[in-house]
């Protein structure tokens, strides 16, 4: 369980994922494969369900898009949310090929006899609407009230979208309010999170490429989880989608909310350095990348102090000239020839894994 309080939002259930108060941040990601191209698709998904994606979406642009959710649902058991702008009858469509959520604004998918259809269609299996309210395709009457896309633009939109659904006695609802601008988009969802009960999924929309991306995701995103805001998230990288899933697990991992595979500590370089260390932890970072058992690794450059900086680690490597150590939550266990330290830590680390896994 999460070990900073969350807000208190409704429970709502996509697919086999639970989401809302008491149960995890759940991971998502997006697919950026042709979803006409089922095949190619169901490997991404295969890859980011490897990764610990926990909710996939797919665009889905026309209708031979949404009939090839049909096998790609027989081939996945991931949850599948169809991403759908402007026409209901894709959304329709999806919801009969076997999606588990939409993603739709029901302020433009329609009038509301086309938004009473995708309600109707989903209604049955209590399938999740995600309104996702972005600052960059605001409603012209809210630009002009506002002048620019602020958080209050952001919020009202989204209670837009909100009435026409509870006007039609639907409730399975959740909610995203992104802009690029880090602190825009952390003051809409403060905002939203004071008035209502929704859950909310969080991100940064369009953040940017792997490092600057990942950066202001782990700002947006870190602030808002440290608040107890958010019940899924993606963090939006023009990257492969894989990347994604990887930086929302380190998010988590930091923020101590969830925990999957390596914490790898790994000390800066100085001038006592005698050994390679960013070249050892970057290879041992790679090599335990297959790891999803939490369990912490420290890679550190000094025998002297390594193993008292890295205490809280299940195990660990430090280096000296020609000679390193391994140690136990800082207690050294023995010594080995440098050439020897990666093989050894990725080996022990598998041992304490597997000796888990039997337990």
């Amino acid at each position: 369980m999460d070990s900073i309080p969350r807000k208190k939002t409704r429970n709502i259930t996509l697919g086999t994922v639970k989401i809302g108060w008491g149960s995890p941040v759940a991971v998502q990601s997006m697919c950026n494969t042709d979803t006409r191209d089922a095949d190619g698709t169901l490997d991404q998904i295969r890859r980011l369900e490897e990764a610990g994606c926990e909710i996939v979406r797919l665009a889905v642009p026309d209708a031979q898009a949404a009939k090839a959710i049909g096998k790609i649902r027989k081939g996945t058991t991931v949850p599948l949310v169809a991403d759908i702008h402007f026409d209901h009858k894709l959304a329709v469509e999806a919801v009969k090929q076997g999606v588990d959520g939409l993603r739709i604004n029901p302020g433009n998918i329609g009038g509301r006899d086309k938004v009473a259809e995708v309600v109707n269609a989903c209604r049955d299996r209590r399938l999740p609407i995600r309104i996702g309210v972005n600052a960059g395709s605001l409603e012209k009457h809210l630009l002009e009230k506002y002048g620019h896309p602020t958080p209050e633009a952001i919020v009202e939109s989204a209670f837009g979208h909100i009435r026409i659904l509870e006007d039609l006695d639907y409730r399975e609802i959740k909610v995203s309010l992104k802009a690029s601008d880090v602190m825009t988009t952390v003051e809409a969802y403060r905002l939203f999170a004071r008035q209502t009960g929704y859950p909310v999924h969080i991100g940064i929309s369009e953040a940017g490429p792997a490092r600057s991306g990942t950066i202001k995701s782990s700002v947006g995103l870190g602030i808002l989880l440290s608040e107890g805001i958010g019940d899924t998230m993606r963090v939006s990288l023009t990257a492969d989608p894989v990347e994604e899933v990887r930086v929302a697990y380190a998010i988590l991992k930091a923020l101590k909310i969830r925990q999957r595979g390596v914490n790898l500590i790994s000390c800066p370089t100085c001038g006592r350095t005698e050994i390679d260390i960013i070249g050892l932890a970057e290879e041992v970072e790679a090599r335990l990348d297959h790891v999803t058992e939490p369990i912490i690794v420290a890679v550190m450059g000094c025998v002297v102090n390594g193993p008292g900086e890295a205490r809280e680690a299940d195990i660990g490597i430090a280096g000296g000239k020609g000679v390193g150590m391994l140690f136990k939550h800082g207690e050294i266990v023995r010594k080995f020839p440098e050439k020897e330290l990666a093989d050894v830590l990725v080996e022990e680390v598998e041992k304490i894994v597997n000796e888990r896994k039997k337990k």
